[in-house]
Formats: structure tokens, C-alpha cells, sequence
């Protein structure tokens, strides 16, 4: 993607932002912000659409975040509002509710390791949803393609949005269109993706890369290469977050 061709999406992506939010009668929005490339972007584009003035960044750390000054000064640049939720006392306490109705072979298993990694996204979400509410706001998804396709995101977690302007770009897209943005800074744009829940690099807990992944979403799997070969595995694992919940239809005996 040139430069000039991300200038020209940028400029879609704010007035569909504007649009929506114009029809809905909604013309505030929130998200949450982490200091990353997905947020970053997702906000300049909606303080580009409506206004710094009617957007709302939510810093939501659980318990201490390295990264944190970055949320901040994102929001400095962009000349947005910022708030700060602290959810660490709200894990912790559904942690201490939920882990004696696990049994001991439960607990031995290991799943709750991944169980409690995704509580985070799930309570975000909450937050999130309450302010927007709160607010008479709607809430701005960050999600990518990239994410999506692969199933990097959390069901009922981050997946959950009322609108989402990065939705159909992959992750190497959304760098591009952030470079096209001058008031954004470059190193948050340009900063290595990391989900700051389990102490690593996003490439690092998937295993392949972003630009690999790019390529499978732009060019085509050629079914050939580990890359490949992983991403249309994850592919396949993650299909049931990127659709509706099946419903139980008794009358045909099917699952519409």
C-alpha cells in the first residue's frame, strides 16, 4: 500500500466513522486504549470523525502496567479525554469467587492458566461498555483482520464493539494507515503488538508472523509452508469467534 493509498483510506475510514455515528444520533465514542498500534489508530481516526472533544480513551490496567505512559501520551497527542479504570481488584476478585468451583483435577488440568488470561478482556469490555452507556457514547472496536483471522482476540472480550474501523485491514495495513496519520507517534505506531497479559510479543504466543499472515490474508494460502500451515490451522480453530452463537432449532433438528 503506497502512501497515497493509505491517505485515501484514512480519509474513507473518517467519514464512515462520521456517518455512522451521525445516523445513530451517537456522535461521541469510547475505547479503550493500551498504548499499541490498533488503539492508536482506531482513535485518531475517530477524533478525526467527530472531534477530539467527543472522544473518550480508557486506560484499563490490571493492577500495574509497564506501557501505561504510552496510553497517556497518546491521548495528550491526540488532544482526547482520558480516564483511568483500574481492574485489578475486579479480577482479583472473580478470581478468588471462581477458583473453588474448580475441582483439584480441573485445577491439575492447566486450562485455567488461559481461562484467567481472558479474564481481562472480558472485564475491560465490561468497563467499557458501562462508560459508553454512561455516556450516551458508542464503543470503537481495535480489533485487525489479522487478528481476527488467526483468532488472537477474545470472545466476548475484545471481539465486542458497536462499530469497528480497522476491522478489514490486516495488521500491516493498520501500521500503514497509522504512518498516514502525522498527530499519531511513530514508535506507538511502529511498536512490536503485545497482548500484556502473558509477558510476551503477539508473534511470540502465535507463532508465526504478522507479515506471514498478511500474505496468507492478501495473496492466498498456497497450502504449502509451516507458516501457512499454522495460520490455516488457527484458522479453522478460531471459526466459532467470528460468528454468531449457533441456535438450537427443535422443530427442524438443526443448528441455525
Amino acid at each position: 500500500m503506497t502512501k497515497t493509498e493509505a491517505e485515501a483510506i484514512r480519509d474513507v475510514l473518517v467519514r464512515m466513522i462520521r456517518s455512522f455515528l451521525d445516523e445513530t444520533g451517537s456522535p461521541r465514542a469510547v475505547l479503550g486504549v493500551s498504548g499499541g498500534k490498533d488503539s492508536s489508530v482506531a482513535a485518531a481516526l475517530c477524533a478525526r470523525a467527530v472531534g477530539p472533544e467527543n472522544v473518550l480513551g480508557v486506560m484499563l490496567p490490571d493492577g500495574a502496567q509497564s506501557d501505561l505512559d504510552d496510553s497517556r501520551e497518546l491521548c495528550r497527542a491526540l488532544g482526547i479525554r482520558a480516564v483511568t479504570v483500574n481492574i485489578g481488584e475486579i479480577h482479583a476478585a472473580l478470581r478468588a469467587a471462581a477458583l473453588p468451583a474448580l475441582s483439584e483435577e480441573e485445577r491439575a488440568a492447566g486450562r485455567e492458566r488461559e481461562s484467567d488470561i481472558n479474564v481481562p478482556p472480558r472485564l475491560r469490555m465490561t468497563v467499557l461498555r458501562y462508560l459508553a452507556q454512561a455516556t450516551g457514547s458508542l464503543l470503537c472496536g481495535t480489533g485487525n483482520l489479522s487478528e481476527r483471522t488467526v483468532g488472537y482476540c477474545t470472545k466476548d472480550g475484545d471481539t465486542s464493539c458497536d462499530f469497528n474501523p480497522l476491522g478489514a485491514l490486516t495488521s500491516k495495513e493498520v501500521v500503514t494507515i497509522g504512518l498516514a496519520l502525522p498527530e499519531l507517534p511513530e514508535r506507538l505506531v511502529r511498536k512490536a503488538p503485545s497482548d500484556g497479559l502473558s509477558g510476551q510479543t503477539d508473534e511470540e504466543r502465535l507463532g508465526v508472523s504478522y507479515e506471514a499472515i498478511h500474505a496468507y490474508i492478501r495473496a492466498g494460502s498456497s497450502g504449502e509452508g509451516a507458516a501457512d500451515r499454522i495460520i490455516r490451522q488457527k484458522e479453522r480453530a478460531s471459526a466459532h469467534k467470528r460468528r454468531l452463537p449457533p441456535i438450537a432449532d427443535p422443530f427442524a433438528e438443526k443448528w441455525i
